[in-house]
């Protein structure tokens, strides 16, 4: 089996780590943080947001089930790529909208992908397209965290609703 990975910073990373869970062809799912100048950075560092880090998910995937285009199109949809350094009440540079791509092949695919949403959000995407650098792996209790806690507050009043809405959007991408 042949895998890709790409590092995705949507908001918090619980969310995002959730939805992709859900996703046929996804292999794994890794809450990190990527891009900051801080090693080995706590969740306390990142959150005083002085780091530079995002909260990110390293999403591995199947090219021959599911392809970079969907994962990012997926992306797009679970996120509002248009706010800066926030995704609802989350607020802070470390909830920045980001695309870090492993290596260079993956730059054509994010961004066409990446222009598609510019012009369908009429010219107001903040979404970084940058290579990934400086990434390290989140403690393991943020690891599965929504399958985890499914009613600790935050999980039932904001992840919930998103995992909700991409099983209702992108039904054909659910795991069977």
């Amino acid at each position: 089996m042949q895998t890709e990975s790409i590092t995705l910073g949507g908001g918090c990373f619980w969310c995002t780590e959730a939805v992709y869970e859900l996703v046929a062809g996804i292999t794994a799912v890794e809450s990190g943080y990527c891009n900051g100048h801080v090693r080995n950075p706590s969740y306390e560092q990142v959150c005083e947001g002085h780091t530079g880090h995002v909260e990110v998910v390293r999403v591995s995937f199947e090219p021959a089930v599911i392809g970079l285009r969907e994962v990012l199109e997926i992306f797009f949809a679970i996120h509002d790529p248009t706010t800066l350094n926030r995704q609802g009440n989350d607020v802070g540079p470390q909830y920045r909208s980001g695309i870090y791509l492993h290596d260079e092949s993956q730059r054509a695919v994010a961004q066409a992908v990446w222009d598609e949403a510019q012009s369908a959000h009429a010219g107001r995407l903040v979404t970084e397209l940058e290579l990934l650098s400086n990434y390290w792996r989140a403690e393991d209790y943020h690891q599965h965290y929504f399958a985890q806690h499914p009613h600790q507050g935050y999980c039932a009043f904001v992840v919930a609703p998103k995992v909700e809405k991409f099983r209702k959007t992108f039904r054909t991408h659910l795991r069977p």
